[in-house]
């Protein structure tokens, strides 16, 4: 595939992607024209860059508290090492956590290695889902805390190289 963007175009193209797609009929037309490019060539490196693995999809960054879900927790947990590889996939695919991976523990004051990010509209309810998650994959036995958000600071998608402090909440 001979994709023709300078490196210069490469470059702003990968900042603006960062920044969201144009609310636009359109979108990658809108980039194209940004960097001086047609259409089919932002797609082609689109195509290009998700081939390479730079990334899997493109997707939203959604404000869950926008949106009503104000009962966001991290659920925390003391997996067995030899156990956090298989633990992690199972939670990973569990309806209801929309963020699951392994930390270092950060022994003695932190003994948690796996983290799971849980959105709801009420505590209790918030609450009362990992519990069952815990009693379904044979869990509860295991130290955890449940950590629920009380402010946002800021939410933002990756990035390959931001700025200081650089994020787009629209």
């Amino acid at each position: 595939m001979n994709i023709p963007l300078n490196e210069q175009q490469l470059l702003t193209l990968r900042r603006l992607l960062e920044a969201g797609l144009p609310l636009a009929a359109r979108p990658f037309q809108v980039l194209a024209e940004q960097i001086d490019a047609s259409e089919q060539h932002v797609l082609e490196q689109m195509q290009a860059w998700h081939e390479q693995g730079l990334f899997r999809r493109v997707g939203l960054v959604v404000n869950h508290r926008a949106l009503g879900f104000a009962a966001n927790a991290m659920l925390v947990l003391d997996v067995p090492d030899a156990l956090v590889d298989e633990v992690g996939r199972r939670l990973g695919q569990a309806p209801g956590i929309s963020l699951c991976y392994q930390r270092p523990r950060r022994l003695p004051q932190w003994q948690y290695n796996l983290f799971c990010m849980i959105h709801g509209r009420q505590r209790d309810r918030v609450e009362a889902q990992v519990q069952a998650l815990l009693q379904e994959h044979l869990l509860d036995d295991l130290p955890h805390q449940l950590l629920f958000s009380t402010h946002l600071f800021k939410q933002c998608g990756g990035r390959f190289a931001p700025p200081a402090g650089a994020c787009l909440n629209g």
